[in-house]
């Protein structure tokens, strides 16, 4: 088959009922469509496989990671247009009823079944996570949290820098003004403005990491740290960050659920990038958690990812990618959720900082610092794993640009009875 690109071409575009934006380069070296266009690399013929038994987008994550597909040119312009096609055409996408109903769309699967064939399924890429049947228990937050963690500390010094930090900068302005070291020191040092933190303080940091925010706050602000996190890899790092800095009278890292912490009250949490794993059925008892282990007064830096909210709540799905690749069991939603259940939990949220293009900002530098290492990552992590990545960072970048999902850093104090909430009158006057 020499014009196996071309046949794939017309088929595709039958059964979407649209033009491809990209190009096709198939197998047989054949290529086909828009000339100057990014192509859609088809390596063999198990990706169409992946695809006819797995439509959509999970289909095209296994033969991703897997290297059945690929992208020949700039990556972000092929994941702009293909999101156009394949995960933002809204009304425009025909469902699956729809398409056994269309004889144009089933001569194109019968197509696409003789350029593939179909023996047996093709086995999911080993990186892939089955997703455990009871979600957000400690067990199974445990096993999520070590997947995406536990990746190993030298594979994340390749990709987030000497900082350590694996939340979104705070950039003055877009590169190259800036490093990205800069504005990771800008970013915690916010955090700790925003809290109000002084020589003396206890603060609780919720999921660690690898000690950074720790190191930062008992450093420059004096403070006594306790961090938590899930992984064993993250704790031995950031303990030996803490030995190396001299601090270790001032900061205490734990492997421990942020649900058993017992030795509050704490004048201030710092809560990074952390309540994403918690999950929405879960997320009140987040809350309720965080309000009891702080002082009257005291204030929660809660800094999260948070998606757009849908007119209809209840047809809202986990990503299939996110889930199964990348975070398992990690959920996303409205910021407006998020602030509601801190205030459920008795919490008085005081402000509301979106930082969404500054992550969009921070990625595009994480992709680069692992294209530019690719081949020490795949030998960390393996093929599959370093494409995972890749490609998570990638799609999230624009996801931040086209403000398809955001981050916020929601302060919120636990203001006695009184009312003395003791933050100051002017909003972002932060200090004391």
């Amino acid at each position: 088959m020499a014009d196996a690109a071309q046949r794939l071409q017309v088929l595709l575009e039958q059964l979407l009922g649209t033009p491809l934006p990209v190009r096709i380069r198939a197998w047989d070296g054949s290529q086909s469509g828009p000339p100057g266009a990014p192509a859609l690399v088809v390596r063999n013929r198990r990706a169409v496989r992946r695809l006819l038994y797995k439509p959509g987008e999970l289909g095209l994550a296994r033969a991703w990671v897997a290297g059945d597909l690929d992208i020949e040119g700039d990556l972000y312009t092929a994941l702009d247009l293909l999101a156009g096609l394949v995960w933002e055409r809204g009304d425009d996408a025909r469902g699956p009823l729809e398409i056994l109903r269309d004889p144009e769309a089933r001569a194109a699967v019968r197509g696409l079944v003789r350029i593939g064939g179909l023996p047996l399924p093709p086995a999911p890429p080993p990186d892939e996570v089955r997703r455990p049947r009871h979600r957000h228990t400690r067990r199974t937050d445990k096993r999520a949290i070590s997947h995406h963690y536990d990746v190993g500390n030298d594979f994340y010094e390749l990709v987030l820098g000497p900082s350590m930090v694996y939340s979104c900068a705070y950039w003055p302005a877009p590169p190259p003004e800036g490093t990205l070291e800069d504005a990771q020191r800008d970013k915690l040092d916010l955090v700790c403005r925003k809290l109000g933190l002084k020589p003396g303080m206890r603060l609780l940091d919720v999921g660690c990491g690898w000690g950074s925010m720790a190191v930062h706050a008992a450093r420059e602000y004096g403070v006594d740290v306790v961090g938590v996190t899930l992984s064993q890899e993250q704790a031995a790092y950031a303990r030996k960050r803490v030995a190396d800095g001299g601090l270790t009278d001032k900061v205490e890292i734990r492997v421990q659920d942020y649900r058993d912490v017992a030795d509050g009250p704490y004048d201030a949490i710092s809560s990074i990038g952390m309540a994403e794993h918690v999950g929405a059925e879960r997320y009140l008892e987040y809350a309720d958690v965080l309000h009891r282990l702080l002082k009257p007064g005291g204030r929660l830096l809660n800094h999260q990812i948070g998606r757009r909210p849908q007119r209809d709540e209840s047809s809202y799905q986990v990503d299939e990618f996110i889930d199964a690749y990348v975070f398992p069991d990690g959920e996303l939603q409205p910021l407006g959720v998020t602030v509601a259940q801190l205030e459920r939990a008795g919490f008085e949220v005081r402000d509301v900082e979106s930082l969404r293009e500054h992550y969009a900002l921070t990625l595009r530098r994480w992709v680069a610092n692992l294209e530019d290492h690719w081949d020490r990552a795949v030998r960390l992590t393996g093929p599959g794993r370093a494409r995972v990545w890749r490609l998570y960072m990638a799609a999230s970048a624009l996801a931040f640009e086209r403000n398809r999902i955001g981050v916020n850093q929601v302060l919120a104090v636990r203001t006695p009875d009184s009312g003395a909430s003791g933050m100051p009158l002017r909003a972002r006057v932060w200090g004391g």
